[in-house]
């Protein structure tokens, strides 16, 4: 079954762009379609801070500080019932491993969302785009659905945005940097979701991925390594299922359609 298909039998539309790193071979579907970002824009904020502090421009043992008034709800400590302070170094790992929305936060404010578009800029990825924090992302939700409005989170052409290609770009960027790149892949492979891309592969493949799920949207990028050491990047995007979060046959078909779009690679 083609990767194409495999969405379609989940019943969403899928967006798919998968190269093999070092070489200029890939696969996709849809590659350069614009595509919502959701949770994936953390992973070019985690990008600029590790590369701050190697630059000697932040410490990544400061300690911030998530209050009532930083919690959006959600998993870490956005759903903290109490006051809790970690180092930025912390509040990276957390961004990462469990998609914690305001440890996002604090380490925007820390960044800065203008020095994260100039990131961007400079790896090329000018279809790739970063309205803002997760807060801000939370407010336009807010005023939508106050106003009676289609969501602009959840419209590609008006929230932070990206496409499957330059997603791939961007892990390329990682897996080719041996300082703030590699930190990266290592706080992307503690992430405690194995339900979408990792779910398609063999327990002897490493995979360093990010998901991004908003109601309707289903995403997720990913550096997957084969025992042989040849390594792959893997970004789909999918839309459609808005009716529950809770659609394991979706996830399961990001992970299918990845597995499937790296065994064309290596045939």
């Amino acid at each position: 079954m083609s990767f194409g298909s495999i969405f379609e039998a989940a019943g969403v539309r899928g967006y798919l762009h998968a190269r093999r790193l070092g070489s200029s071979s890939w696969v996709g579907v849809g590659p350069d379609e614009p595509v919502v970002l959701a949770s994936v824009v953390k992973v070019p904020l985690a990008y600029e801070f590790a590369r701050q502090v190697a630059a000697g421009l932040l410490d990544p043992t400061d300690r911030v500080q998530a209050s009532a008034a930083d919690r959006l709800g959600g998993s870490g400590s956005a759903g903290f019932a109490d006051d809790v302070s970690y180092s930025l170094r912390d509040a990276a790992l957390l961004a990462l491993s469990v998609s914690d929305n305001t440890a996002a936060d604090l380490l925007f404010d820390r960044v800065g969302v203008a020095n994260v578009r100039s990131l961007l800029a400079e790896l090329g990825l000018s279809r790739t785009s970063v309205i803002g924090p997760p807060r801000e992302l939370l407010r336009t939700i807010m005023e939508d659905t106050s106003a009676g409005v289609p969501l602009r989170a959840l419209d590609p052409l008006r929230t932070s945005s990206t496409t499957p290609r330059e997603m791939t770009a961007l892990l390329a960027a990682l897996w080719g940097d041996p300082g703030p790149g590699a930190q990266v892949l290592g706080w992307m492979s503690a992430q405690v979701s194995w339900h979408r891309l990792t779910a398609g592969f063999p327990p002897s493949v490493a995979v360093s991925a990010k998901t991004g799920t908003m109601p309707g949207i289903r995403n997720e990028i990913g550096v997957v390594t084969y025992p042989d050491e040849a390594a792959y990047a893997v970004a789909v995007f999918t839309v459609g299922g808005a009716e529950t979060l809770r659609r394991p046959d979706i996830d399961r078909a990001i992970g299918d359609a990845a597995r499937a779009a790296v065994d064309q690679l290596r045939s």
